[in-house]
């Protein structure tokens, strides 16, 4: 369990005044400076060194990826780019860091840049958070205000600019290479890598993308020392993390909590456990909306981190854990999540395009029960088609859900097609067995 002292956020709900004077009571920009004077190859090395992995999702480790860029800055300039777009169902940690710490990640964005040598920031927010982009510029015009971005940074010598830019609502500019052909004024498109950002990204020039928690944490960690950050969690897992945690608990929240913390201790000592009692649990998604769910006797035992969720055939992605009780109709619950990724599917390439939209209809029909037992099969083989058969990752996070159903709940399609069969109408939210 992770102790009060040890939060990053410490402002995570909002308890307090966001303002720069207030952030920097609590930590924020502590040693800025002193910290650039050590040099980018230092700050790399002790990112590397704390074994933070990065927090959108894939979980590639973040000082790693900041190596990829260029050594020396040639004609073409380097750019670091924050992605905030954060539109995956269920997740909503960064909205919370930028609405009460966004401090913490202007501070991040100074110092990742410097290690990278990049002049430039840009903060890519999703369309719908008018609040949030408010409340960011706001910060960012307290951290002009004080020298501490903007020519001569904190009295660094570096020069830094840090900008906004508010996307139209598209899921899939939260894909990488979607968002820099959105800033570019395109339309978000995934491109086909290689080229890789770090050679080739924003306007053909050296760029790294990087999730908002993931720049967030880097002044603490290099404050605090790789050491302290990597005694949390587990090898190759470390680190405190932001859960946000939905669906049928008593309490949804965020928390920050340390990495490889236990499903059932994350649930019961910061949600008031699942609604009903933990017997009630029927599955839980572990990672926002693209990662397989898993039923309640994986829940009983399983860590959240990366490793130990890809183990049992599912994945940590942005730790949004979606709870569903006894009373959840899953095949009806992933046939929305089908239907919302054959909707943000942007058309590029034909599996997702034409495949997104065919498991959608099939789902819908099996909700029903009006569909062939064979058809399961048929559909679980078209999952695998798709799946990395796509040039960005959106044709996986479509599939993985549909293979998620039916690897642990098959029986309750084949129920609902018996049903419809033999004239006995399905009840919404409950099995055949559960209905008599």
């Amino acid at each position: 369990m992770l102790l009060d002292k040890d939060r990053i956020f410490t402002n995570l709900y909002g308890h307090h005044d966001w303002s720069l004077e207030a952030a920097k009571m609590r930590g924020a920009w502590n040693s800025t400076k002193e910290l650039m004077q050590f040099g980018p190859e230092w700050i790399c090395e002790q990112v590397k060194a704390s074994g933070l992995r990065g927090r959108g999702g894939a979980g590639f480790p973040t000082g790693l990826k900041w190596t990829f860029m260029p050594k020396e800055v040639k004609e073409r300039p380097h750019y670091l780019v924050v992605n905030a777009d954060e539109s995956e169902p269920g997740t909503c940690k960064d909205r919370d860091i930028m609405r009460h710490d966004p401090h913490l990640l202007i501070e991040g964005c100074l110092i990742a840049s410097y290690a990278m040598r990049a002049n430039t920031c840009y903060i890519y927010l999703r369309g719908e958070y008018i609040f949030e982009r408010e409340r960011m510029q706001q910060a960012i015009n307290e951290a002009y205000a004080a020298g501490l971005v903007g020519k001569n940074a904190c009295g660094s010598g570096w020069d830094f600019d840090i900008y906004l830019h508010h996307g139209a609502g598209a899921y899939i500019c939260g894909e990488e290479t979607a968002l820099l052909e959105s800033l570019e004024g395109k339309k978000g498109q995934p491109r086909l890598k290689p080229p890789f950002p770090a050679n080739a990204g924003l306007y053909g020039c050296p760029t790294t993308v990087n999730n908002v928690e993931s720049i967030a944490v880097a002044p603490t960690i290099l404050r605090r020392g790789a050491g302290w950050f990597k005694k949390f969690g587990r090898d190759n897992n470390a680190g405190t993390k932001v859960f946000a945690i939905s669906g049928h608990v008593n309490r949804p929240c965020n928390v920050e909590e340390e990495m490889s913390i236990p499903l059932k201790t994350l649930l019961e000592t910061h949600c008031g456990g699942v609604r009903g009692g933990w017997e009630n649990l029927k599955a839980v998604i572990p990672g926002g909306s693209s990662v397989p769910m898993i039923p309640k006797e994986i829940c009983d035992d399983v860590l959240m981190d990366f490793d130990a969720l890809r183990a049992v055939q599912s994945g940590l992605g942005t730790a949004a854990v979606i709870v569903m009780d006894q009373s959840t109709d899953v095949v009806r619950a992933i046939a929305r999540l089908a239907y919302f990724y054959k909707h943000e599917s942007c058309g590029q390439c034909t599996p997702c395009r034409e495949g997104t939209g065919w498991m959608w209809r099939v789902l819908e029909r099996m909700v029903r029960g009006e569909a062939e037992a064979s058809e399961i099969d048929l559909l679980l083989d078209v999952s695998y088609q798709i799946e990395g058969h796509t040039i960005c990752a959106l044709g996986d996070a479509a599939a993985w859900p549909v293979q998620g159903l039916i690897r642990h709940f098959r029986s309750e399609i084949e129920e609902r097609i018996t049903s419809y069969r033999i004239g006995r109408p399905h009840v919404p939210g409950a099995t055949i067995a559960a209905a008599e």
